[in-house]
């Protein structure tokens, strides 16, 4: 990009609503980012290797009317007598993975009396996700729940471009490539590497499933963006190496995003205005000089 090029790039972002609306500057090792340095020489879509997407509140806001109510309904039928609301169930997002997160609710609350303490208990868990699951992957198909704005924008860019594409994420890992499957069809879909729920021992904010994408797919960390909604997926980006843009999901608005690359409230569907393959681009590691 030459400098003209570079001056009329910065003037038409400055005089738009991605400025104004869609993000603020963003503060990076307590300094703030400058739209300039956004639009350095450097940001050029064929820098960006790879996008490693979340799943849960990036792809689709899955969490309250998705998981919840699925979890909600296998409580139900196995008489648990137990209903996770909206404000309970945003508390025990901070734990990650599901198995785990019907632990850390009855290790608070007390166990069941029909969950007997002993080798029993992790199986029952281990059941009750699985049909928590088969829940969840019925509201996909019926079309409960749909993607989130700006999803299908930066997915057919990153494919047009050659740019390399994985979600990464705490969730079973069928329930994530049903999601992927249904909602973005097989030609996309098949773009695709999921790493996902017990693929690794340590969940977010572990850095583990990042890691392993990386290793598997052969990446480069500082040609990587991940595309994270929530302050336990930023930690895992973060201590994992690799940049990092937040959306906010509906359970997430009000987190501390302190460290990351950049935050929005959504990709938007519109590219004028929303989040497009420059400004992932730009977000990138700088080699040390």
């Amino acid at each position: 990009m030459n400098i003209s090029s570079k001056v009329l790039a910065i003037c038409a972002i400055l005089n738009s609503s991605i400025y104004s609306n869609a993000f603020q500057p963003l503060a990076v090792g307590g300094r703030t980012r400058s739209i300039t340095q956004q639009l350095s020489a450097t940001t050029n879509p064929e820098d960006l290797e790879a996008i490693l997407f979340d799943c849960d509140g990036v792809l689709a806001d899955t969490e309250r009317d998705g998981h919840r109510a699925a979890f909600n309904q296998a409580f139900e039928e196995n008489d648990l007598n137990l209903v996770w609301d909206v404000e309970r169930y945003g508390v025990l997002l901070e734990v990650g993975g599901g198995k785990e997160r019907m632990t850390a609710h009855w290790n608070e609350v007390g166990w069941p009396e029909s969950i007997p303490d002993g080798e029993g208990r992790q199986t029952k868990v281990k059941e009750l996700h699985l049909r928590k699951t088969e829940i969840f992957m019925d509201l996909i198909d019926a079309g409960k729940i749909p993607l989130r704005p700006g999803v299908l924008r930066i997915v057919d860019d990153a494919i047009s471009a050659g740019i390399r594409l994985a979600v990464c994420s705490t969730s079973n890992e069928k329930a994530v490539s049903n999601l992927v499957l249904t909602l973005m069809g097989p030609e996309r879909a098949e773009k695709f590497q999921i790493f996902a729920g017990d693929m690794v021992k340590a969940k977010k904010p572990a850095p583990d499933i990042y890691n392993m994408a990386v290793k598997t797919m052969e990446l480069d960390k500082s040609r990587c963006v991940i595309i994270e909604d929530s302050h336990i997926g930023l930690g895992a980006a973060k201590a994992s190496g690799i940049s990092c843009i937040v959306t906010k999901s509906s359970y997430t608005g009000q987190e501390d995003f302190t460290g990351a690359d950049m935050i929005v409230e959504q990709l938007g569907d519109d590219a004028e205005s929303g989040v497009t393959l420059n400004i992932l681009s730009s977000l990138l590691k700088q080699p040390s000089t």
